[in-house]
C-alpha cells in the first residue's frame, strides 16, 4: 500500500490510532514520563540551532492548533496533531500530507485520553506540548479543558517545555475548589473556572518540575470556530506565543510559571501562584484520573 495511504487511512494501535510515516516505537517509549532515562532525549536547549524541535498539539483539527500546526510545519519542525475522532482525521489531511503524524483520543474520556499518550509516547521524545484543546461550555468543560491535559501531563514522557492554553476569563472565575465535579457527570464549573484551573496547573508544574519551562498563554480573543467571527484580537498573534514558547531560544521563553500574553508576561489570578491552591487543585485531579502528577 502506498505509505501515505497507509498514513491517511489509520493504523489500528490500541484504543486509538496513530498514523505516522515509518513510525519506530522505540523500547524506551515504555518507561514512564517521570523517569530519569525518559527525560534524557535532546531537548530545545540542548539541540544546536540547525535543528528543529518535536511538538504535540492537541486540538489540532481547527482553530489556533491547527494555525500553530501549519506555522510549525512551515518552519521546518516535526509536529505531531490531534483530533477527536477517526471522523475528524479529514481535517488535518492537509497537515499530514506535510508530514505532521496524526493522533486520535476524546479528551472528554479518561481511557482514549491514557491511549493517546500512548500513542505520542509511541511516536517518540517530544520537545514541547501544547496543550491547546478546550470547548467552551458543557458538562465536559473541566474533563476537556483540564484534567486532560494534566492526565497527558502525567503521562506523556517530559518534555522540555510544556504550553498551557488559558483565558483572560480566568480572573473572573469562581475561586473556590469546594465540590467542584472534575468528573463531567456534573456541570459544577464554567468556561473561566477551567481556565483558572489549567492556569494554575501550568504555574504547578513550573513549581515541581524545575527542569521544565512550563507556561501558561492568554491567546486573546481571536476569529475562530470558538472565538466567532467578529473576535477583535489578531488570529496571527493568537498563536504565535505558543509557537515561541515550544521552540525559541529567546531567553525570554526559556522561562518558566510565566502567563503570556502575546509574547508579553502578564498577572494572573492571585490565586495561580498560590501553592496551598495548586495542591488541593493537584489532589482534586490526582483523584478523579487515578494518576498523580509526582
Amino acid at each position: 500500500m502506498d505509505r501515505r495511504k497507509l498514513i491517511l487511512n489509520g493504523v489500528q494501535l490500541g484504543a486509538g490510532l496513530v498514523m505516522a510515516p515509518l513510525l519506530t516505537i522505540a523500547a524506551a517509549s515504555a518507561q514512564p514520563a517521570s523517569s530519569p532515562a525518559a527525560r534524557s532525549a535532546a531537548t530545545p536547549v540542548q539541540r544546536s540551532r540547525g535543528r528543529k524541535a518535536r511538538i504535540f498539539i492537541t486540538g489540532s483539527s481547527d482553530g489556533l492548533g491547527h494555525a500553530a500546526a501549519r506555522t510549525l510545519l512551515g518552519d521546518g519542525h516535526e509536529v505531531v496533531v490531534h483530533v477527536r475522532s477517526q471522523a475528524r482525521l479529514p481535517a488535518v489531511r492537509e497537515l499530514v500530507e506535510q508530514g505532521a503524524i496524526a493522533t486520535i483520543g476524546d479528551l472528554s474520556d479518561l481511557e482514549q485520553t491514557r491511549d493517546l499518550a500512548r500513542q505520542v509516547n509511541a511516536i517518540g521524545m517530544m520537545d514541547a506540548v501544547i496543550h491547546n484543546a478546550g470547548i467552551l461550555s458543557g458538562s465536559q468543560v473541566l474533563m476537556v479543558n483540564v484534567v486532560a491535559p494534566y492526565l497527558l501531563t502525567a503521562l506523556i514522557r517530559r518534555p522540555r517545555r510544556l504550553i498551557y492554553l488559558s483565558s483572560s476569563m480566568h480572573k473572573g472565575a469562581r475561586v473556590s475548589l469546594d465540590r467542584i465535579d472534575f468528573s463531567g457527570r456534573t456541570g459544577t464549573a464554567g468556561y473561566s473556572e477551567s481556565k483558572l484551573f489549567i492556569t494554575t496547573l501550568a504555574a504547578a508544574v513550573a513549581r515541581l518540575w524545575p527542569d521544565v519551562y512550563s507556561n501558561a498563554v492568554d491567546p486573546g480573543w481571536v476569529p475562530t470556530k470558538m472565538g466567532g467571527a467578529n473576535a477583535p484580537d489578531d488570529l496571527r498573534l493568537g498563536h504565535l506565543t505558543q509557537e515561541w514558547l515550544a521552540t525559541s531560544n529567546d531567553p525570554r521563553a526559556l522561562t518558566s510559571g510565566g502567563y503570556w500574553y502575546h509574547q508579553r508576561l502578564q498577572e494572573p489570578h492571585a490565586l495561580v501562584r498560590n501553592t496551598k491552591f495548586q495542591d488541593r487543585l493537584l489532589g482534586e485531579l490526582a483523584s478523579v484520573t487515578g494518576t498523580r502528577l509526582v
